[in-house]
């Protein structure tokens, strides 16, 4: 009686099912977009910091070869 009156009467609700598959999978997608993201993320933050380091190293003005 209990299932009768929460609709559980016949098995789950196909719409239910496929909204929650519809779901899991939109929760995957943005998981991967996530690692994807950090991955590019990290990429640019090494070039970045290595530019950086080459700006801070101290190099004199080149000096014109005579001839």
């Amino acid at each position: 009686m209990a299932k009768a009156l929460l609709g559980y009467v016949g098995g789950p609700d196909p719409r239910v099912l496929s909204e929650m598959r519809r779901l899991q999978q939109r929760v995957q997608d943005l998981e991967s977009e996530l690692t994807r993201m950090q991955a590019e993320n990290d990429a640019l933050s090494s070039v970045a910091d290595h530019e950086q380091l080459l700006r801070s190293i101290d190099v004199p003005q080149p000096v014109p070869a005579y001839s």
